[in-house]
């Protein structure tokens, strides 16, 4: 069964839903957030093991969340992995996601196994040590 604590930051509730439902059924603790500033308190408090973020959003944007993720003093928090989800699908889009420090830059739509795919070795990279653990590359 998987497992898994993973934030969803969209300001389209109905997106949410989905997402939600479907990692919900999979097995994943889901926390929610409509807006960049919510997220980015989520994910100083709550510690989520993965972000799944749009980018077009009320208060504060997703580039702006990301930058704000990655620059965070602590290093548990700037190193959270990040999933872009968003309708934004041009190169230049996509190029300065992963400039930002996006782990993986998913465009709606998606198929609902494609994200849940994702989602899964995403957390299974990090329960490896690949995100957020630099005591792995000590041994």
């Amino acid at each position: 069964m998987p497992d898994g604590r993973v934030l969803v930051v969209d300001d389209e509730r109905p997106i949410v839903m989905v997402i939600e439902t479907n990692l919900k059924i999979s097995g994943y603790t889901v926390m929610t957030a409509y807006n960049g500033r919510d997220a980015l308190e989520l994910v100083r408090t709550r510690r989520p093991d993965l972000v799944l973020l749009d980018v077009i959003m009320p208060e504060m944007d997703g580039w702006e969340t990301l930058r704000r993720i990655r620059e965070d003093s602590n290093p548990d928090v700037a190193k959270t992995p990040v999933v872009m989800l968003t309708a934004l699908d041009r190169d230049r889009d996509i190029v300065r996601g992963y400039e930002y420090g996006v782990d993986i830059y998913l465009t709606k739509p998606f198929e609902p196994d494609e994200l849940l795919d994702i989602v899964a070795r995403v957390l299974e990279a990090k329960a490896e040590g690949e995100f957020g653990d630099d005591s792995a590359d000590d041994d």
